[in-house]
C-alpha cells in the first residue's frame, strides 16, 4: 500500500470535525485514476469512485458549511424583482408581393410550393380566378392576392412579374392557392409591435390590413384573415 495513501475504513481524515470546512483530500488526483496510479487500492477497487475515500471527500463538499457570501448572493437572487417578459403571440408567414411585403397568421398556410402551370379558366380573364393548378394531385384554385390588395402586377418594364412560389392556403375548409415572388419563412412578432397602418397605404389594401409591423427594417402589412379570404371567396364565386 502506498504510504500517501489513507485508512480508506476511517474518514475522520477526510471529513475533519463535525462541522468544520475540512480541506478535501483527493488522492484520485495524485495517486489515483487521475494522478499516476501508484494507490494499492486500485487492485482492490478497481476505480477511484469505488473507494470509501472518494465517496468521504464527497459527502464532505455535500456537507461543507455555507460560506456567508453564498446566503447573501441567493438571497439577493431571489428577492429581486423578476423581469417578465410577454411570450411572442403573433406568429406570421411573410412574404412579398413585387416590392411590398405582406404577413397573415401562420396556421392559416399549409404548405410552400414551387411555382406551377396554371389552366385558365374561361370568361374569367381579369377576376381574382388566375387558374387552375395541380398541387400533389388535387386541382386548386389559383388566386390573385395581388390584385385583391391593389398591388401592380407589372415590372418597371411594363410587363407580369415572375412569381416564383405558390402559397396553398386553407380557410373555413377551403383550400386555395396564390402565387408570390418570394416567402421569407416565419416569423413572430409581439402583439403590441402591430402600428397602425399609415394613410399612405391604398384603400384597397387598407381594407384588409390590421396594421403594419416591422421586419428587417422594412414595413410589413399585416393582414386580416378572416376579411381577406372572405373577399377571396366573394370573387371567386
Amino acid at each position: 500500500m502506498s504510504e500517501n495513501f489513507r485508512n480508506p475504513n476511517s474518514t475522520d481524515d477526510v471529513l475533519g470535525s463535525p462541522g468544520t470546512d475540512a480541506v478535501v483530500f483527493d488522492c484520485w488526483n495524485t495517486i489515483g485514476v487521475e494522478g499516476n496510479g501508484s494507490c494499492g487500492e486500485l487492485v482492490k477497487f478497481v476505480h477511484c469512485r469505488n473507494c470509501p475515500v472518494y465517496s468521504a471527500a464527497g459527502l464532505q463538499l455535500l456537507n461543507r458549511p455555507l460560506s456567508p457570501d453564498y446566503r447573501a448572493e441567493q438571497t439577493a437572487h431571489y428577492a429581486a424583482r423578476k423581469k417578465l417578459t410577454t411570450p411572442a403571440r403573433l406568429s406570421v408567414v411573410i412574404f412579398r408581393l413585387e416590392t411590398e411585403c405582406f404577413a397573415l397568421p401562420t396556421p392559416v398556410f399549409q404548405e410552400v410550393a414551387e411555382q406551377r402551370p396554371q389552366h385558365s379558366l374561361p370568361h374569367r380573364k381579369r377576376s381574382l380566378a388566375l387558374g387552375i393548378v395541380n398541387v400533389r394531385g388535387e386541382l386548386l384554385v389559383c388566386a390573385s392576392l395581388a390584385r385583391l390588395l391593389g398591388v401592380s402586377e407589372t415590372t418597371a418594364h411594363g410587363r407580369r412579374g415572375h412569381l416564383d412560389r405558390l402559397l396553398v392556403a386553407s380557410w373555413n375548409g377551403q383550400r386555395v392557392a396564390f402565387p408570390v415572388d418570394e416567402v421569407f419563412g416565419i416569423h413572430r412578432f409581439q402583439q403590441d409591435e402591430v402600428r397602425d397602418a399609415p394613410s399612405t397605404v391604398s384603400r384597397s389594401t387598407l381594407t384588409y390590413t390590421r396594421g403594419v409591423v416591422l421586419w428587417r427594417d422594412r414595413p410589413v402589412g399585416f393582414l386580416h384573415a378572416e376579411s381577406l379570404f372572405a373577399a377571396l371567396n366573394r370573387g371567386l364565386s
